[in-house]
């Protein structure tokens, strides 16, 4: 397939980039003993930085005088979709479950769709709304493991907060992508990993001080490179063409399939087993994601009047 086919198609686009994400938990959980949150993700913004700079250098630099008059957009985006999101998911983990961090984060799409409204005045069908809930069911299928009554269970302590926090940064992210400014997405790229990355740097320092240290080895530094290229540098520039292809709202969606892939991928590199649920689960948010971005279709095709 050719690769402008390819960079004009929102489901490969938005597939890959979930699969990298997922990829990312994996990494992070792998490498959870030898190189601290933080740490992992300020190089992985870094790291990003340093090879965009390099690699995008005539794009950002051609870009430089729309990025000086938009700086403040750049710096919103910069700070929820960079240096936000991934600092309150860490944070939050420390004092909440998977399952409801899980949970919670499939809130994202419906967050999204109302930020959509709130924002840019974009309304969700009636199809889209069915979607997102079918979807949600299948979230909660895998969460639970089949038991819809583990629901009942379900319990908030403080870390919860954080993670509704990050639910939200996502989604403003998301929603805010249609405000970007016009330059090659490379360029928007670039700016947002330094923004992102000076914004983090703080807290980096803060860690260090602490006495939180990279342990040295090949399993960290393949940890880093990882996150660096793949969920950092690819999946960020494949989401913000996703967006921009389909919209923020059915975009959204497809973060749904995070706990499909993470799942597959938990089997295949940490030797976790599928069961009935898992697949039940996986079936019922391919049918959200295809309804969801079905209705948009036609939606799109429909005459205006």
């Amino acid at each position: 397939m050719p690769a402008s086919r390819l960079w004009n198609s929102a489901y490969f686009l938005l597939i890959t980039t979930v699969l990298f994400w997922s990829g990312n938990f994996i990494v992070g959980r792998a490498a959870g003993g030898t190189v601290p949150p933080i740490a992992l993700a300020f190089w992985r913004w870094a790291g990003g930085t340093l090879i965009l700079l390099v690699l995008a250098r005539r794009h950002w630099r051609a870009d430089l005088p729309v990025i000086r008059r938009h700086l403040p957009i750049l710096l919103l985006l910069s700070l929820l979709g960079i240096a936000g999101f991934n600092t309150l998911v860490y944070i939050g983990l420390r004092e909440t479950s998977a399952v409801n961090a899980l949970l919670m984060q499939s809130a994202i799409p419906m967050v999204t769709l109302l930020f959509s409204f709130l924002l840019l005045g974009q309304r969700a069908s009636l199809a889209q709304m069915a979607g997102v809930a079918i979807s949600l069911a299948g979230i909660a299928a895998i969460a639970t493991r089949g038991r819809p009554q583990d629901l009942l269970a379900f319990a908030l302590n403080p870390g919860d907060a954080w993670i509704v926090a990050a639910v939200a940064v996502w989604g403003l992210y998301t929603t805010l992508l249609a405000r970007r400014p016009a330059i090659h997405p490379l360029s928007l790229l670039t700016v947002t990993f330094l923004m992102g990355t000076l914004m983090l740097l703080p807290l980096y320092l803060y860690e260090h001080a602490q006495g939180a240290r990279i342990e040295a080895g090949l399993p960290s530094a393949l940890a880093i490179a990882y996150v660096i290229l793949l969920p950092g540098i690819v999946a960020n520039f494949f989401y913000n063409r996703g967006v921009e292809l389909m919209g923020a709202g059915p975009a959204s969606l497809f973060i749904h399939l995070m706990p499909v892939f993470g799942t597959l991928l938990a089997v295949a590199f940490l030797g976790e087993r599928v069961h009935l649920f898992h697949l039940a689960g996986i079936g019922l948010i391919a049918t959200g994601i295809l309804l969801a971005t079905a209705a948009r279709k036609r939606a799109a095709a429909r005459p205006s009047s």
